[in-house]
């Protein structure tokens, strides 16, 4: 197994080191810090400079993080204050439906899984965070389209992958499936992804209202939906009565 590479540690000590204390600091600073030659110290300095993970105050010479890395921070923290914020709520949901609940965010063209509740039974299950979805075949997916979370355009250009004969594999049928979702405020996915599985899902809501995740439940069919395979307007209910909750803890205006 090869073994950790010396100029990727050096990067992480310097910007270790931008985030502690004023967070400016010299090129002589930094280098004295970690022992490193001047010439070292500024060749890597230069390299994160490059990709805006470090910035150089124009006056003083002196160094600190930079908005790129900045951005990477926010986003991880906004993902674990979305979980965290939901964790009672998801429970809760979890309880009152009887089934699995997931916690979706975006991620290069798939749902991320950045939450999940198991069933409340007995039976074996798989923890699924970390896993993606598609979007075009999940409710967690349709939500992150039909609210603009996520771009619809690079989907409907490439060819929807079929996973069942019942995937909405068209752009035709897509569209009219995220209006839809718009014009009601909830999504449902029916053995699109897997046969004989469900889901329903809703819009999370962060500050001004942007959609900034989805949560749903998921289980079988029969426990699911009714004889004519729709879902049950309780569970509808319950999921979109979560999503709100979980909404306004996050600082969205009622809705």
């Amino acid at each position: 197994m090869a073994g950790p590479v010396q100029s990727i540690e050096r990067a992480a000590a310097i910007l270790r080191l931008l985030a502690q204390g004023s967070g400016r600091l010299s090129l002589g600073e930094v280098a004295a810090s970690l022992g490193l030659a001047k010439g070292t110290a500024h060749g890597i300095l230069r390299t994160l400079q490059s990709v805006d993970f470090v910035e150089q105050d124009k006056a003083t010479g002196k160094y600190q993080l930079g908005a790129a890395l900045l951005h990477l921070g926010t986003s991880y923290l906004d993902i674990n204050e979305l979980r965290s914020r939901s964790i009672n709520w998801t429970d809760a949901l979890a309880a009152r439906s009887g089934e699995a609940v997931r916690l979706g965010v975006p991620l290069e063209g798939k749902v991320l899984i950045v939450h999940h509740v198991f069933r409340p039974d007995d039976t074996f299950q798989t923890l699924d965070v970390g896993s993606l979805l598609p979007l075009h075949a999940s409710a967690l997916g349709k939500i992150l389209l039909a609210y603009g979370t996520t771009p619809l355009e690079p989907l409907m250009e490439s060819a929807l992958e079929n996973y069942t004969r019942y995937t909405l594999d068209s752009p035709q049928q897509l569209s009219r499936a995220l209006a839809e979702i718009r014009d009601t405020g909830w999504a449902f996915s029916a053995q699109e992804m897997m046969m004989g599985e469900a889901g329903v899902a809703a819009p999370i809501r962060g500050q001004g209202g942007l959609v900034v995740g989805a949560v749903g439940i998921s289980g079988a069919m029969d426990r699911l939906c009714d004889t004519k395979g729709r879902p049950l307007g309780s569970l509808v209910g319950l999921t979109r009565d979560a999503a709100r909750a979980i909404s306004r803890d996050l600082g969205a205006a009622r809705w």
